[in-house]
């Protein structure tokens, strides 16, 4: 084992003297797939440095099996357990406190460091005696530059320009865009003021004199407190892009998220209170609070109009056809040609509309991928429905013609404008979002098949073209034939080859691997992303470097563009980023949890509404069955409204955004003492994973008394 790897070991017995060159700290929160990939760079990174480090994981009581997996993989690693989620501030400072090392690292767990990050990183520092801390060139998941690379200190007027858009209009400017400091070449070292939180290396001496991470923080600003910190204490903060670092979610995981335009500008009124002159802090404050208030309401009418575009769309073309209906229908089929009531096109028709639309979306019609037979039973139910109760309502019966050939047209139109829809987003007639994805892989064949089979048993929608091989040295290229027969079956490019891509068929075919699974070689990656038309690139961690992989991520041409996922060596995840803006995905084998289903989504909120309103009709009595009586009359409408669900997960964190939930799976369970939070965790994901309408139904029954319970 190499020196710097048993070093990078936990050991019990440490040395007399200990002399730790570097102490890398990860707080990590249930992104188990990004924090395995993450440490399994640092461990490359820390061989080639050559010296002793040592690595820190503090879990903020992750329930996706972030624990465990580090455990089995990285026993090397010390691993500090929280069983709440204290924020980020509090978990790096209880690394810190123990570190040993030099240098302390804190690095956010979705990167990936070059292999000669620690050393350069750690040589620099060395060199600079007064550098307080290092910053270094952060690329997102698709090899682009994060601007949050470099950033200035953010002042009232930073602040200002950058809430207000200015500094996104001139990045460039040395007025606007001090912010990113815009003006600064991104490829030269530079003296900055503030470091970025996903890879702030500091000198421990410093540390020691200006004092840990702020605790006043939760999450956000922080970095900015500390490095700002640093240099009123006669320290350097510097960029340096020597080395690079993948970052896959760049400043924010979430910009449209309400909270965090809150969490994240209430920081920097923290920042401002602390740091500036009451004056200037004022002035601030109001700025930022009328950012807040700006941003959040951009953030909510942005949410709407994406969820609301389609379907305001497809009642206006329902409506429109209802029109065109109406009016050939009176003068063609009428018995008396006499015009409708003004009631019909005004009220009667959005009623139709409405209960079309309404039946689309519980058939499913606005789920992904989109299926004709949903939109087909959908509004077939709801023309049912609307014949069924126009019989009882005399003023308002009509023409069943009409509702039968308006129910026609809805499914003609639902369909026809998902079809326009995806021709003019991806030029093809088809239902479904978009085309299955061409897909490259970057390594051998060994790992290749892995790839393949990680895919299948992820249920992707791809097409794996082949795999393009690494460089290796004595292994012979036969020589290329004049008129090669080979044509991939099926592909759209087939019969378009030119000269160039014929000699580059022909060079695939290597002695040792499959020609026809063999793409060619990884100098070819550029011709061989065009040719096949590829969509996305997945790169074997066990066949290439770090350092290979961000190379060709920023050296291949991005027209056309292709996204870029990663298998770490050993993992059975993959894992990408489509940009800083977006979330990291990844394909992996896991368990389905049923309750995250559209449908049983759908049906959870059906349930919560009819009970909820159910609850309030019947609360003169049902009231006195409550010990906290206001509370239930106040959960029945945060129920009703959508704020709350009456049962779901109060203890497990959930994968995807729901309402805060009044019951918990736990409370119905019978044991003679307190259930550990553990235990509490397992029963929620049981529920989860087998979840019905019926299990809400019951526990509501079983737990009824506690329907007036508060927030805890």
């Amino acid at each position: 084992m190499p020196v710097a790897l048993r070093n990078f070991r936990r050991s019990t017995h440490p040395p007399a003297v200990p002399s730790v060159k570097l102490s890398v700290v990860i707080v990590n929160y249930n992104v188990c797939y990004f924090l395995e990939q993450a440490l399994l760079s640092v461990r490359r990174a820390v061989e080639k440095l050559g010296e002793p480090v040592e690595v820190f994981v503090v879990d903020n009581n992750s329930v996706d099996g972030s624990v465990a997996m580090v455990r089995a993989r990285f026993p090397e690693v010390v691993l500090i357990e929280n069983h709440d989620n204290p924020g980020f501030s509090k978990a790096n400072n209880q690394a810190i406190r123990q570190a040993r090392g030099q240098y302390v690292l804190l690095l956010n767990p979705d990167t990936v460091v070059e292999e000669d990050t620690f050393r350069l990183c750690c040589a620099f520092m060395d060199a600079h005696p007064r550098a307080g801390g290092l910053g270094v060139k952060m690329l997102d998941g698709q090899g682009r530059f994060l601007p949050e690379s470099k950033r200035g200190l953010p002042t009232p007027w930073v602040a200002f320009y950058k809430i207000f858009g200015l500094a996104k209009l001139f990045p460039k400017s040395r007025r606007f865009g001090r912010y990113h400091l815009g003006f600064l070449d991104k490829d030269q070292t530079h003296e900055i003021e503030v470091l970025s939180g996903a890879f702030m290396l500091m000198r421990k001496a410093a540390l020691d004199e200006v004092g840990l991470l702020d605790e006043d923080y939760f999450m956000y600003g922080e970095d900015i407190d500390l490095s700002y910190r640093l240099t009123r204490g006669g320290w350097l903060n510097y960029y340096f892009p020597g080395t690079r670092i993948i970052h896959y979610k760049g400043e924010s995981t979430k910009r449209t998220s309400v909270n965090y335009v809150f969490v994240f500008y209430r920081a920097m009124v923290i920042f401002a209170r602390k740091h500036f002159a009451p004056e200037r802090a004022g002035t601030f404050s109001f700025l930022i609070n009328l950012a807040i208030w700006l941003r959040a309401g951009a953030a909510v009418a942005q949410r709407l109009a994406a969820q609301a575009a389609p379907v305001l769309l497809d009642a206006g073309l329902i409506y429109g056809g209802m029109f065109f209906l109406k009016t050939y229908w009176e003068r063609n089929h009428k018995y008396v040609p006499e015009p409708y009531p003004e009631k019909y096109m005004l009220v009667a028709v959005p009623a139709y509309v409405a209960v079309w639309l309404l039946s689309a979306f519980f058939s499913g019609a606005y789920d992904q991928p989109t299926r004709a037979r949903r939109i087909v039973r959908g509004v077939f139910l709801g023309t049912l429905l609307i014949s069924a109760v126009s019989n009882f309502l005399d003023a308002w019966r009509f023409s069943k013609a009409l509702i039968v050939l308006g129910g026609v047209w809805a499914v003609a139109a639902l369909v026809l404008r998902r079809l326009a829809s995806n021709f003019l987003r991806y030029r093809t007639f088809s239902l479904t979002r978009q085309h299955q994805k061409n897909v490259g892989i970057v390594g051998s064949f060994e790992e290749s098949q892995r790839v393949r089979q990680l895919l299948e048993h992820a249920a992707v929608p791809a097409r794996i073209i082949g795999y393009i091989e690494p460089a290796k040295a004595g292994v012979p290229v036969r020589a290329a034939r004049a008129t090669p027969p080979y044509e991939p079956v099926g592909h759209p490019g087939a019969g378009r080859y030119t000269t160039t891509s014929a000699a580059l068929l022909a060079e695939t075919e290597t002695l040792d691997a499959p020609a026809d699974d063999l793409l060619g070689e990884v100098r070819q990656l550029a011709d061989i992303i065009r040719i096949y038309e590829l969509h996305e690139l997945i790169f074997c961690g066990r066949d290439l470097t770090a350092s290979q992989i961000i190379g060709l991520m920023v050296s291949v041409p991005q027209h056309p563009p292709v996204a870029y996922k990663i298998l770490p060596q050993d993992s059975e995840y993959i894992i990408g980023s489509s940009g800083k803006d977006s979330p990291g995905d990844y394909y992996a084998l896991d368990i389905t949890l049923n309750l995250f289903r559209p449908q049983q989504v759908r049906n959870k909120r059906v349930l919560d509404f009819l009970t909820s309103l159910g609850f309030l009709l019947g609360s003169p009595l049902l009231v006195w069955w409550q010990p906290r009586k206001g509370g239930f009359l106040r959960n029945c409408l945060r129920v009703l409204s959508g704020s709350r669900t009456w049962v779901g997960l109060r203890y497990a964190a959930a994968p995807q955004r729901l309402a805060r939930a009044i019951l918990s799976p736990a409370d119905a369970a019978q044991a003679a003492g307190p259930l550990t939070g553990a235990t509490r965790r397992r029963l929620e994901l049981l529920y989860a994973k087998d979840y019905e309408t019926g299990t809400d139904l019951r526990l509501l029954l079983r737990c009824f008394r506690q329907l007036g319970r508060e927030e805890e």
